[in-house]
């Protein structure tokens, strides 16, 4: 239980767990909307990930220390390779990471369940359990500070066999060109893309959901 809310591992067969390195973001992007329409409030115990169902609970563990917390996906990101969670000020202030910015995570995606007492007995009632591999994704395959560097990127695709688009993005930087390849429905399919994507040219192919890109 964390903050008066149960939550449990998802069973294996239908869970999602990954490690790589948390990032965080804040003050940049304090008040922005997220990308499932909220205000994003950098003390909030939320993040931000690539494909996991907007909404899931995700318990977050420092692999090198075995601290945890428990943070809910409201967000898209982080669009770095290597990086599989951007944590909130907050969530990263929990974890101990502000001061070095990224550290090394194993993230696994939980059940929540809500509390119920009826005459004296405790009963449980979990939330039902995302779909992590079917959705709508794409592949970043760069992102360029110009629109004209960007869409010669695209163009290239196109010439490749693949279909492209390049998507405006804001950062705290100012404005970027993310070129996109392809749209899969299926997660596992995308990441077999990308790594395909990555072994013809493109290092920094990733997979996203499209609702966030």
């Amino acid at each position: 239980m964390v903050f008066g809310v149960w939550y449990y591992p998802i069973p294996s067969a239908q869970g999602f767990v990954e490690e790589g390195y948390a990032s965080w973001y804040g003050p940049g992007f304090n008040g922005k909307k997220t990308s499932n329409g909220e205000v994003y409030d950098m003390h909030a115990m939320t993040a931000a990930h690539k494909t996991l169902p907007l909404g899931t609970a995700v318990k977050v563990t420092r692999t090198d220390t075995g601290t945890s917390i428990v943070v809910r996906l409201n967000d898209r990101g982080p669009f770095v390779g290597g990086r599989v969670i951007d944590l909130s000020h907050s969530a990263a202030k929990a974890l101990g990471m502000i001061g070095s910015g990224t550290a090394p995570v194993r993230i696994e995606a939980l059940q929540r369940a809500t509390e119920h007492h009826d005459g004296g007995q405790l009963s449980l009632t979990p939330e039902p359990i995302p779909d992590f591999r079917t959705g709508t994704f794409t592949i970043p395959v760069g992102a360029y500070d110009s629109s004209t560097a960007a869409d010669a990127v695209r163009q290239r695709l196109v010439r490749q066999g693949y279909s492209a688009r390049v998507l405006r993005v804001d950062t705290p930087q100012g404005l970027r060109y993310r070129v996109c390849a392809e749209t899969y429905h299926d997660l596992i399919e995308a990441h077999i893309s990308a790594v395909h994507f990555r072994d013809i040219g493109y290092p920094d192919a990733f997979v996203v959901a499209l609702d966030g890109v």
